[in-house]
């Protein structure tokens, strides 16, 4: 691991719930609190859309010297995204094996941030810088994020994901986990916001579950998305009888 902490350093009387977005926000509210503790390898942020899962990962990402738009640590692309109000004000904590890597100037960092909404664009820069061996803008969604993985993960290093599973299959995801796991006992440190149930059972895992409440720590039998997983898979009627018109 690298990160045994993160939190926000913020001036006294800056950064209030009166400042607005992204302050309000309830597990915001709780990092600049508390902070954040990492006990894991492995970190998931599991949490309904509009919770701040993502811009928890993002805040991160950034406050490690990833770029916010995705890719590789050291390189700056030139995509329409700033850094957050939240990003610029992380801090970490680094584990003694950690410090050296975390306290080096920004270019000598090694990790990767993938964002869903970004990670082709961002593959593509990869590719042009000569970093990978292959176009993902010649495969398809799920195969571009394949061959970061592949490629891109696989040095000690900080991982962010946002939510990476949006375009792979079962099985793809199934080699995620695997890879996750390898990093995490390389001595590599990944945090990935998700809605995956598969993802989230990965053995050995710290599972923090973000909303209304702030953040806490969970066992994956305990999430939420799980539950509502197990039920639909063995009675689909009984949800969609809610969503379905009457025919």
């Amino acid at each position: 691991m690298l990160i045994e902490r993160a939190y926000v350093d913020l001036p006294d009387g800056e950064g209030t719930a009166e400042d607005g977005w992204p302050w309000t926000v309830p597990c915001v509210r709780r990092l600049a609190d508390e902070g954040l503790a990492f006990r894991a390898p492995v970190t998931f942020l599991v949490g309904e859309n509009g919770s701040g899962k993502s811009t928890l990962a993002e805040a991160l990402a950034e406050g490690y010297g990833l770029d916010s738009y995705g890719g590789s640590a050291g390189y700056k692309y030139a995509g329409p995204r700033g850094v957050s109000p939240l990003g610029a004000r992380m801090r970490f904590d680094p584990t003694r094996e950690g410090r050296a890597m975390v306290r080096a100037p920004r270019v000598r960092r090694r990790g990767f941030f993938l964002r869903a909404e970004t990670a082709l664009e961002a593959l593509s820069g990869e590719c042009r810088t000569g970093r990978m061996s292959q176009d993902p803008d010649e495969m398809s969604h799920g195969e571009g994020f394949l061959l970061a993985f592949r490629e891109r993960f696989s040095q000690r290093g900080l991982y962010v994901l946002d939510e990476p599973e949006a375009a792979l299959s079962f099985s793809s995801c199934l080699e995620l986990i695997g890879l996750m796991d390898e990093l995490g006992r390389s001595g590599a440190q990944v945090i990935c916001a998700t809605h995956s149930p598969l993802l989230t059972a990965l053995p050995g895992a710290e599972i923090v579950e973000v909303g209304e409440h702030g953040m806490r720590p969970v066992e994956w039998a305990e999430l939420g998305l799980v539950d509502h997983w197990r039920r639909y898979l063995n009675d689909p009627r009984a949800y969609l009888r809610h969503v379905l018109a009457p025919g």
